[in-house]
């Protein structure tokens, strides 16, 4: 064996060692989605990005006070603080309304969420409830769906540690395939086993629609400049409330307040956001509750 083939093979033992996936559905040099990379994107957790907002915002109220005592006196007249309070009033309006419509599409979209969540256990059920009508041709087919479900669940909703941080287009393709293929290759002899292996076909037809809306639904639909400008919009307004206020430790200690409040805002949304992951999460107990269906 030449040098160059050598070192060629014991390159791919690398990649594929790297590639190995661990129990929580990706790969063992991966690590949980706090602020880490996974294949090629990069996860930030809701407290991470709250933080963040945190220090950007209060920094900016802090940064207007200082800057107050460099200005000249004419420029901190009342002339000039009634145009500040008026261009802080517009940013403001703006700013209210671009949260609360992100509260409530974000909670729209958690409770989408969790109605999938609800109608994938009750399709789990149905599912099992045809296979095991059919009779004990089907007993593999259950038993590989059963398999499959109790490992996307451990997978979502783990026991112990951080959820999967990324779910691809691969994500269980290989079960739900294989199970495909056996109930097409059942044998009905009756008129009634006909009928149930075409709706054991069109319930894994559905299984499968709802396996890719959890990937399209897995990752945050809130667009990165939308959250930037929002957030230098509440920078510009902190900025302008330490320029023309007072310097002293209430005014500073309510700054505070209202600069966690607004990062407070933002974790929620963020967290309703991405429901699979974080502290506000769908709860697991309905495809729980099914699963514990299926060992009967």
């Amino acid at each position: 064996m030449g040098t160059r083939e050598w070192v060629r093979q014991g390159r791919h033992r690398w990649a594929t060692r790297g590639a190995v996936r661990g129990p929580q559905g990706y790969s063992r040099g991966q690590r949980s989605p706090q602020g880490t990379r996974v294949q090629g994107e990069l996860h930030v957790s809701s407290i991470s990005i709250a933080a963040i907002v945190l220090g950007c915002v209060f920094g900016s109220a802090v940064l207007g006070m200082a800057l107050r005592v460099s200005l000249p006196l004419h420029h901190l007249g009342e002339d000039s603080r009634d145009t500040v309070k008026l261009a802080v009033g517009i940013v403001a309006t703006l700013s209210a309304l671009v949260l609360g419509l992100l509260v409530a599409s974000a909670k729209g979209s958690f409770d989408a969420k969790r109605i999938e969540v609800e109608g994938l256990a009750a399709d789990v059920i149905a599912f099992d409830h045809i296979l095991a009508r059919y009779g004990p041709e089907a007993r593999a087919s259950r038993e590989l769906f059963r398999q499959m479900v109790a490992t996307r669940v451990a997978e979502i909703w783990p026991e112990q540690g951080p959820p999967a941080p990324k779910v691809d287009a691969t994500w269980g393709v290989g079960a739900v395939e294989a199970i495909d293929r056996q109930i097409s290759e059942l044998s009905p002899r009756t008129q009634e086993q006909t009928w149930l292996r075409a709706r054991a076909l069109e319930k894994s037809a559905d299984l499968m629609q709802s396996r890719w809306r959890l990937i399209v639904q897995w990752s945050s639909a809130i667009p990165t400049p939308f959250l930037a400008v929002l957030v230098f919009w509440l920078c510009f307004i902190f900025a302008c409330m330490g320029l023309i206020g007072p310097r002293n430790a209430t005014v500073v200690a309510v700054i505070f307040v209202a600069a966690l409040s607004a990062s407070a805002t933002i974790f929620l949304i963020m967290e309703m956001d991405r429901p699979y992951q974080g502290l506000i999460t769908i709860s697991a107990a309905p495809l729980r509750a099914a699963l514990a269906q299926l060992a009967h």
